[in-house]
Parts: C-alpha cells; structure tokens; sequence
C-alpha cells in the first residue's frame, strides 16, 4: 500500500484568467502565477493554448531568444486555430510582412529602413507638432469643464502624430482615426468590424503608396515623411516591395497609436488614483524640473504598461524556459504587466514611485524585437501629461474607478472611457 500525501491545502486556487474581472485587475492573477506556475500552459478566449511566461527573468530570457520565431508559419496551430493569432484581417489584406510577424535577415532589413524615422534627432524634431497636437485637442474641451480623455485626447493625439510622421494628407487623417477607432475596440464593435477597417486601411496604403511614388522627387526634402523614405529606399534597390511598404506603414500606425493611446490613458488615470505622486510630478514641473517626468512617464510603463502582453511568438525547436520544456510549434506569449511586477526584480513592485531609478522595465519588450517607436511614444507620453497637469491642474475623475471599464483584448491594457472634471482655465 502506498502512502499518499493529503492536498496542500496552504496553496490557494489558481485564479480565473481573462473575466471582466481580471481585465480590472489582473495583477493579483499575475501574482499567483509568478510564484505557482510562472510558465503555464493556458488556454485563452479565442481557444487558442499558449504558454504564459510571468517572471522577469524567464521573460527577460524568452524576448531575446531567437528560437522563439514571430512569424505565425511556425505555428503548430490546429484548424480551429487557423488565423486567431495575429491582428484580425491582415492575412486577408494582405499585411502580415511587418516587423511583428518576421524574423531575421528579413526583420534585419525592415528594420534598418524605417529606424532612421525614429531616431533621437529626428524625435526631437517632431517635438513641436507634438505639443501643437496636445494644446489643440484640450483647447477643445478646456473651457467646458470635463472631457472623457480617452476618445477627446489619448486616442487623437498618437493617430494625428503618426499619421504626420507618415505622410497621411490632413485631410485624410479623420479616416483613419475612425479605422483606428473600429481596430481598438477588440470586439465592442459591430462583427467583422475590425477586419473591414484594416481592409479599407490597407487599400487607402496602396494607393498613396502609389500616389506618392509618382510624385516623388529626386532628392529628399529634410524630414521627408516615412512612406516617401520607404519608397525612395525601395527604388534605391532595398527590394522593398509594395506588400511590404504597406504592411510597414500598416503596423507602423497600428502599433505606434493604441501603445501611446494607453501610455497616456493608463498613466493619467495612475496619477488621479495616486495623489501624492501627482502632486509631486505638478510640483516638480512648476519648478521646471522635467527629470521626474522623464523617470515618470517610465514607472507608468511599468506601473500599468500599454501592452499586458508582448505578440506572438513560437518555438522552432525545443527550448526549455523556466524549467518548462516547450515543444516546436508552440505559441509563447510574454507577460510584460507580470514581469514588470516581479519582486524578485523590483523593489515594493505594486507601488507607484515617479522617481524609482532601478527601472529596466520590459514595458516595449527586449532583444531585436525591442519597439521602434519607443523615443516616439515616450515624447508623446511626456508631453501630454505633463500639458494636461500643467493646464488643467485640478484634473480630478469624474466617475467611481470601479465603474471604469478596461477594453477587451489580449494583447493590450486600456480604459474604454476616462471621465474627468476640471475647473476650465480663466480668459
């Protein structure tokens, strides 16, 4: 007869993934699964299994390991799976050679194309249409008193900003907030939605691709737009064909908009639910003192980062992560908010500190993969919040915090709504 162990009742149940609750709060869930099963195999909404990395070093490790493939053709995917992976519509469109979906010398040379648009200088550069954008759209709220800061700021402003950077006419640019409007919604809105707006988006890429192809000039005007750089290097033999330069600019905007759209909206509603780091950061700005911005805008990133999970990913060949052995075709997904919460890394984790200094976050991933418009998005994320508790320095919300409701989806972390109150600037 053998002996058996009684269960260890000392280990709490694992928690529920993926409910509206856990969307909330999936922190203390992120927890349980650090110390109990921190690379798990899981089973997600789209029926999809994937194993979930939770710990920073095991994330850390999994982000810069090129046995770990983006592209989704390593996939073991069953049939119900077929097409659940990625951004919905970009296979039918046509737009699935991007950054996010390729690996080396591919991603190599993708990359090194539209990196120069993204550079320091060039960033800096971009610094004053930034805070034109950010002093236009609270120009249009501010004498009214309240403003849900999500759809009347945090979403234009990134759409606008990358849309410039592109090279998108003014007058265009509506068309695209409201295709990028459909593409966040992550199944609020009406069905097939989604795949419609990244159709219609990729045939306006087309055409202007074309567009300006013809009217090209010889040589490059000092801050050419990036679509004129991806054509001018495609003729220039880079081998950049048409697919590509639209599935470039494609997940260019896609990525460069809903990351700072939650930077923005997650960070400011981590400052209202945390008055003594807000009221630190407002005081350090009216001294003109920007460095805690800067370590600040860094925190949020890890506090309540944008991306809940880093894309897909899938093992070539077996690899073994965190004592987990992971079979060729699986699908991999890093959770960057788990990681970034770890104390095994980072002191009092759960705690918002502006000026915390040790702050290697993972909050725009690590290794080749690390995100392009990371200097883009931290200007972005400085400007307005630091504009907002500048102008409008009794920003308060204006709804209970559990009445909030955080947007469905598993890649990203964002609010749906943020109402907020304020008393409007004197004239």
């Amino acid at each position: 007869m053998t002996d058996q162990l009684p269960p260890d009742d000392t280990v709490p149940a694992a928690p529920e993934l993926f409910t509206w609750e856990f969307a909330a709060d999936p922190y203390p869930a992120y927890a349980w699964l650090r110390e109990h099963a921190p690379v798990r195999r899981t089973r997600l909404p789209s029926g999809v299994e994937a194993w979930l990395v939770t710990r920073y070093a095991d994330a850390r490790q999994a982000l810069a390991d090129q046995r770990l493939s983006k592209n989704p053709a390593h996939h073991d995917e069953p049939e119900h799976a077929k097409g659940k992976t990625g951004i919905p519509g970009e296979r039918k469109a046509e737009l699935m050679t991007h950054l996010l979906n390729i690996d080396p010398p591919d991603h190599t040379r993708l990359r090194r194309l539209v990196s120069k648009a993204f550079t320091p200088r060039r960033v800096a550069e971009f610094a004053d249409r930034v805070q034109e954008l950010t002093d236009d759209l609270i120009d249009r709220f501010a004498e009214r008193g309240s403003a849900d800061l999500i759809h009347e700021f945090a979403f234009p402003l990134p759409i606008y900003a990358i849309c410039d950077l592109l090279g998108v006419p003014r007058e265009d640019q509506d068309d695209f907030r409201d295709w990028a409007g459909m593409m966040i919604r992550h199944g609020g809105g009406p069905r097939g939605g989604v795949a419609r707006s990244v159709k219609k988006m990729r045939g306006y890429l087309a055409e202007l691709i074309h567009k300006k192809r013809e009217a090209l000039p010889a040589e490059p005007a000092p801050g050419e737009d990036l679509i004129s750089g991806l054509i001018r290097a495609s003729d220039h033999g880079e081998h950049l064909t048409e697919n590509e330069a639209a599935a470039m600019a494609f997940i260019l905007l896609f990525a460069g908009f809903e990351t700072t759209v939650n930077l923005i909206g997650n960070g400011t509603y981590a400052l209202l639910t945390h008055p003594g780091q807000r009221h630190r950061l407002q005081e350090a700005l009216a001294r003109g003192d920007e460095e805690l911005l800067a370590t600040g805008v860094e925190e949020l990133l890890r506090y309540d980062g944008p991306v809940e999970l880093a894309t897909w990913r899938f093992a070539t060949e077996p690899l073994t992560i965190g004592g987990q052995e992971i079979a060729p075709g699986d699908p991999v997904l890093v959770v960057l908010a788990a990681a970034d919460r770890d104390p095994e890394r980072f002191e009092d984790p759960d705690t918002l500190d502006l000026g915390r200094r040790d702050n290697q976050h993972l909050g725009y991933g690590h290794g080749i993969h690390y995100c392009l418009g990371a200097p883009l998005a931290r200007l972005e994320g400085q400007t307005a919040l630091a504009t907002l508790l500048t102008r409008l320095p009794d920003l308060r919300l204006a709804a209970d915090p559990d009445e909030l409701r955080w947007r469905g989806g598993l890649i990203m972390r964002g609010l749906r709504t943020l109402p907020v109150e304020f008393t409007p600037p004197a004239q």
